[in-house]
């Protein structure tokens, strides 16, 4: 029997332009993320995956659905090991992220999040072999020099666990890049998938493990729900149709537009402090991102599978 290929949809076929924009919504969704769980009154990490896991599998299965003209089953059979070990790597990242953000505060964990562009160029170039155009490393040398000024001495006074996660979740976020971009496969949203089918399982069973059970108040059962669907879900939609047209190096650049909104939704609608420093450090980071777009715009795009 040939094996099943969902020919691919007209709507689905990105320039590098429009794969640069999905990118940048993605991390829109993302950095709603340290909000959600602020809001949160009491469930734990393992609860909060759960949840918010759950309500990624039946989303991403219609999307994959309509995707493939109502064949999704062959479509995730066909997404093979690479798709594994993106999924695998995002429930790393998942729980890190989680956990981060209840341990230390929002900002901090976000800006270790930002060390993910350094460890997808390192894994780009040494395992796909993928060049960095020059324009892409000083993007991030300025990134750098804007993270810096956001951190400060605040990361000094963090929950060392909380920013050691995080730090954790960059390079499994990273290490997600990679393998979405492996061997080119026509569509990797499966990945995403297997993550959100993967962390529930793996919450459940820690959840009826340790005793604290899947029970939890409504609010943070919407919460947790929402940020599966619109957080999550959305933005790794976004990210994965975006990955097609951009080159890993530049796909977790252009997502830190997170990193700049994390904090200023908690400061904002929450009054999380956001001190002179972080507004400085974030504005020189979105032109670091603004000009790594700009400079591709003329360039070559990367043909789609």
């Amino acid at each position: 029997m040939v094996p099943y290929r969902p020919a691919p949809l007209p709507s689905l076929t990105l320039s590098y332009q429009t794969g640069v924009l999905f990118v940048l919504l993605s991390g829109v969704c993302w950095s709603s993320m340290g909000l959600g769980i602020r809001l949160i009154e009491s469930a734990n990490v393992w609860q909060i995956l759960f949840w918010r896991s759950a309500a990624i599998v039946p989303f991403l299965f219609v999307i994959i659905a309509l995707q493939s003209g109502g064949k999704p089953m062959a479509v995730i059979r066909r997404s093979g090991i690479a798709a594994v070990i993106g999924g695998a790597c995002l429930v790393v990242a998942f729980t890190g992220a989680i956990y981060a953000m209840q341990t230390t505060s929002i900002a901090n964990a976000v800006f270790m999040f930002a060390a993910a562009p350094l460890f997808a160029a390192l894994l780009g170039r040494l395992i796909l072999g993928e060049p960095v155009r020059r324009a892409t490393w000083w993007a991030m040398v300025v990134a750098i020099g804007g993270i810096g000024l956001m951190v400060g001495e605040g990361i000094a006074l963090g929950n060392a666990l909380g920013n050691a996660a995080a730090g954790a979740t960059a390079l499994a976020f990273a290490c997600f890049t990679v393998a979405i971009r492996w061997r080119k496969l026509n569509d990797m949203m499966p990945a995403v998938f297997l993550a959100g089918l993967f962390a529930t399982g793996v919450a459940g069973i820690i959840c009826l493990a340790d005793g604290g059970g899947l029970v939890v108040s409504l609010n943070d059962l919407v919460i947790s729900l929402a940020m599966g669907v619109f957080q999550v879900g959305a933005g790794l939609v976004l990210y994965t149709l975006g990955s097609r047209s951009v080159p890993a190096a530049e796909l977790a650049l252009l997502s830190m537009t997170e990193v700049l909104l994390s904090p200023l939704w908690v400061w904002i609608l929450l009054g999380e402090t956001v001190g002179i420093y972080t507004l400085a450090g974030g504005a020189v980071l979105m032109l670091a991102i603004t000009g790594n777009a700009l400079s591709g715009i003329r360039r070559k795009p990367v043909p789609t599978v």
